[in-house]
């Protein structure tokens, strides 16, 4: 690990403000994703600021009849909260699926949705990688690619997000707030926070330099079985395969009245299909749901898999519910 800079901002304004000014500086909060990249030199920051002392812990109802969860939130908290158990199931069901007990009381809200791809070359910095080092190839394809992307992937990166959580908060609608060095306070959209890869793999989100998320919000509960079925190689600590997060609202008779529907593994981001969605909503059949979301999905070999998976994962997420 290189040596760095630590500091501990009073207010977040400042917090954003040492960030923004200084070259290669970053926040830190759990760490539990960080850490790791800089004892293996893929991250190498000037500076690291310490965000924990911020007021941004709390989780409250919103007057919209939502939920506001503070950007520090810690995982353990979050999914054993009385709220999120009771109305947004679905993400604490994410949130326990993921990693293991120590990390999820160390992790954060914010950290889990900067969480960097487990992709093997971005971790082994003797191989080349587009996200780590722009420009330089991307080895997993043509490489070992059994955990990589079948959707939205480009020629300059194959990797995906392995958020559990991010997944559950695609499926609830959730927005990010954040504040800028200025103090300028803005929402993203769920939607639009990750971006794909495209030419740049490097660049993860809509964030800007200096950018600090406060708080994640998640609007007024809809109704439905929440479900949150993860895929993996084993039974525990390990990132998905596939992932599905639902909320799906069942009339009887194998009727579908309303679905959400959000994918994980299978992208650079959380994946979801308005049309898939509907066409569940039209004719009640996973199957051609689950040709809407394919549509275009490419394996790279190793990873073909993926697909023939993902179609039996949304059979058994639906019959679930239906049978709810």
């Amino acid at each position: 690990m290189k040596a760095f800079t630590y500091e501990r901002p009073a207010t977040v304004q400042e917090a954003a403000k040492i960030v923004a000014e200084r070259p290669n500086a970053k926040f830190i909060a759990g760490g539990t994703n960080l850490l790791d990249l800089m004892k293996l030199q893929v991250e190498t920051p000037a500076t690291l600021v310490d965000v924990n002392r911020l007021p941004l812990s709390q989780v409250e109802d919103t007057a919209e009849g939502g939920l506001r969860i503070g950007a520090l939130v810690r995982n353990s908290d979050l999914a054993a909260h009385p709220r999120v158990r009771k109305d947004y199931a679905v993400l604490s069901r994410a949130l326990l699926a993921g990693a293991s007990g120590q990390l999820r009381n160390k992790a954060t809200t914010a950290g889990n949705l900067l969480q960097r791809t487990r992709c093997f070359y971005f971790y082994d910095t003797s191989m080349p990688c587009n996200k780590r080092e722009p420009g330089s190839g991307c080895a997993a394809i043509g490489g070992y690619n059994r955990i990589m992307a079948v959707l939205g992937a480009s020629d300059q990166c194959i990797a995906t997000n392995p958020s559990d959580m991010n997944v559950a908060m695609r499926a609830l609608d959730a927005t990010v707030e954040t504040i800028n060095p200025d103090g300028q306070t803005r929402s993203i959209a769920m939607a639009d926070f990750h971006r794909l890869p495209g030419d740049t793999p490097q660049i993860e989100t809509d964030l800007k330099k200096g950018e600090l998320i406060t708080a994640v919000t998640l609007p007024k509960p809809v109704e439905g079985t929440h479900i949150y079925r993860k895929v993996r190689d084993r039974a525990s600590y390990a990132f998905a395969t596939v992932s599905i997060a639902a909320v799906i609202a069942s009339e009887g008779n194998g009727r579908v009245g309303s679905a959400r529907l959000a994918f994980g593994g299978l992208a650079h981001k959380p994946w979801r299909v308005a049309a898939a969605e509907e066409a569940l909503v039209r004719t009640g059949s996973a199957d051609t749901a689950a040709d809407a979301v394919l549509k275009g999905a490419r394996g790279y070999g190793a990873n073909d898999f993926k697909i023939p998976l993902t179609r039996r994962t949304l059979r058994a997420v639906v019959a679930q519910a239906t049978r709810a």
